[in-house]
């Protein structure tokens, strides 16, 4: 959004706590959000329920064109898992008009404003990688690949894979994390099993626990280890590497 408005383009932001009030569960919020709009930034809810009729009012409203963010590696998830991303990659192929999809590798800001920041925090990071590497990729170039796609010709029936430059084991991003810090945080790899009685032990919902396990399996399958050049595509330079998101997020960690 951030990066469109400094374009000067015009932009509805639109969640339950947004701009615009928008809620996947009520349709009665749809309307607004679409009434002008040309092109819609689509990430998908976890419940695939409303995503189809979403995209067929949207259509209706005058949307050409859609973006939707999914995730890297989607082919070879297991069936069940992300299926609100699944079913928005086939609502927006099937929309008849312009689409473009965006797979990205694991958010750097996993580390320091997600998933992973609380435990990082405590000075321990454990999951089940199988030191397998991950090219991070940083949100601002999400961003600006998203914002380049919503607003510019040429990238009809394209699907994106985008990650950072280089590949990281865990146990490597953690050690960098810790040394900008200036603090000691240790990196442990888990079986998945033990992984998944982490998780339970701290009450997240078997529902998540099946999708971060699925997820794991792909990274540890090495489908998503090379680097992807989508940035490079799109904008025409680098990706963001990991060391300059890490020396921005610093504050975070210490």
């Amino acid at each position: 959004m951030r990066t469109l408005r400094a374009a000067g383009e015009p932009v509805r932001a639109a969640s339950r706590s947004g701009e615009v009030r928008f809620d996947w569960t009520d349709p009665d919020t749809w309307p607004a959000v679409l009434a002008g709009v040309s092109a819609v930034y689509l990430v998908a809810p976890d419940d695939p329920a409303p995503i189809p009729d979403f995209v067929k009012q949207a259509v209706q409203a005058g949307v050409g064109r859609f973006v939707a963010l999914s995730a890297r590696g989607l082919d070879h998830i297991s069936e069940g898992a992300f299926q609100g991303m699944a079913t928005a990659e086939r609502a927006v192929r099937d929309s008849g008009v312009q689409w473009t999809i965006i797979r990205p590798n694991n958010f750097s800001q996993n580390f320091s404003e997600d998933l992973w920041h609380a435990t990082l925090r405590s000075g321990r990071l454990a999951l089940p990688t199988g030191a397998v590497p991950e090219p991070f990729i940083d949100a601002q170039d999400i961003a600006d690949v998203a914002a380049v796609l919503l607003t510019s010709d040429g990238h009809h029936e394209q699907v994106y894979d985008i990650s950072g430059p280089q590949a990281f084991t865990f146990g490597e991003a953690v050690a960098t994390i810790a040394k900008a810090a200036g603090r000691e945080i240790d990196y442990v790899e888990l079986t998945p099993a033990e992984y998944q009685a982490e998780l339970r032990a701290a009450g997240v919902p078997e529902a998540f626990v099946s999708e971060l396990d699925a997820l794991f399996t792909v990274l540890r399958a090495g489908h998503n280890a090379k680097p992807a050049d989508g940035v490079r595509q799109v904008l025409g330079r680098d990706p963001v590497d990991f060391a300059g998101y890490v020396s921005k997020a610093v504050d975070a960690w210490t």
